[in-house]
């Protein structure tokens, strides 16, 4: 009877690759509802500029292109030392993926201070999100983006410190890389961002 009650509560937990891959597939399907919400923003972007393509070419003018594309290095950067931290783990290297995981929250965080004067010279020049469609929308995607950047964060912050305690190695990783995965999507929804309001307006 013994036997058979640890059998059972063996049955409960998975196995290290069935968890990798409900884990992952979880994310998966978690990123494709963060893609759909954006899509519908990009979308009624799209509807607005083709009523108002004059007023939104003169007020994307207003942006500030120069830190529009040092945030876009900077989170390009960070993706990239994100999938090098993903990889150092994999080969058991604790400390490096600790080191890279930590240049990815600081990026996260200049990419965070750059937005914060962006926004405060708009507001200083009496722009706000009902100043007109065109900056409703430029301060809805922006906005929206900064507050998965924040989640972000708070998520790499975890991980970063669960690495330290030598939580992770090269057989179990999975929280680093579905934590990469989150990070490449808010770099992904910028460099979509960018382009669309600081340069086609």
């Amino acid at each position: 009877m013994a036997e058979a009650g640890i059998d059972q509560s063996h049955d409960h937990h998975m196995d290290p690759a069935t968890e990798y891959s409900s884990s992952k597939l979880g994310m998966w399907l978690f990123l494709g509802t963060e893609i759909l919400l954006f899509g519908g923003l990009f979308a009624a972007y799209a509807i607005f500029h083709a009523r108002y393509p004059e007023m939104f070419y003169e007020q994307h003018l207003e942006l500030n292109r120069t830190m529009g594309a040092i945030n876009t290095c900077v989170l390009i950067f960070s993706s990239l030392t994100m999938a090098m931290g993903v990889s150092a783990i994999k080969w058991g290297r604790q400390k490096t993926a600790a080191i890279l995981i930590l240049i990815t929250i600081i990026c996260g965080f200049i990419f965070g201070v750059i937005k914060y004067f962006e926004y405060s010279a708009k507001f200083s020049h009496h722009i706000y999100p009902d100043t007109s469609i065109f900056f409703s929308l430029y301060f809805l995607m922006t906005g929206l983006h900064m507050i998965h950047v924040f989640i972000g964060l708070g998520i790499l912050g975890v991980i970063f410190v669960l690495t330290l305690k030598g939580k992770f190695n090269s057989k179990y990783n999975t929280p680093i890389e579905l934590g990469g995965l989150y990070w490449h999507l808010v770099d992904l929804i910028w460099i979509y961002l960018f382009p669309l309001l600081y340069l086609i307006g």
